[in-house]
């Protein structure tokens, strides 16, 4: 993908790095091609990166509008998108990565997700926003309004009942 935001770790490690990311019309045609939107015609994240542990921690929010087709009308349609960030990542060989090395990993459900294992010390923001979008978009878009009616199909006669008829007139 073309829209990236690069932070690295040694940025944040001098005090907490803020950022205001809004992708060109271009980057938004190409997100929405990604998550196989109509389009995105309008996208901003506040991100704020700050130091945790020997990694780093992204928390923040991003609002948007995205187009999708309709799953009853087929019809395109608009709706405001938005959502929260809050994630943390560590470097490579860090002591604090999750391992699953062979050994049990004891999940908490109601505890925070462990961190992201990044490939170097370059956090790519853009892409845990954009993460984070498609996260919050409705896989089963439905226009506002729209509804669904089914009516059944009308019975079949079998070749049985058919002949049934012919021979029985109460039938």
């Amino acid at each position: 993908m073309t829209w990236s935001v690069i932070v690295k770790l040694h940025e944040v490690a001098r005090g907490p790095v803020r950022l205001d990311l809004e992708p060109t019309a271009e980057q938004r045609a190409e997100i929405a091609r990604t998550l196989k939107l109509q389009s995105l015609p309008v996208f901003k994240a506040q991100v704020t990166v700050k130091p945790w542990l020997d990694g780093a921690e992204l928390a923040g929010r991003f609002d948007g509008m995205v187009e999708q087709i309709c799953g009853i009308t087929l019809e395109p349609f608009q709706q405001d998108i938005w959502g929260a960030i809050d994630l943390r990542v560590v470097p490579p060989g860090s002591p604090h990565a999750t391992t699953t090395d062979g050994g049990e990993v004891e999940l908490d459900p109601d505890g925070p997700d462990a961190p992201d294992v990044l490939e170097s010390d370059a956090i790519d923001v853009a892409a845990y926003v954009v993460e984070h979008l498609a996260l919050e978009i409705d896989p089963f878009p439905r226009k506002p309004g729209a509804t669904f009616e089914y009516q059944a199909p009308e019975a079949e006669t079998s070749p049985f009942a058919a002949l049934k008829k012919l021979t029985d007139p109460k039938a």
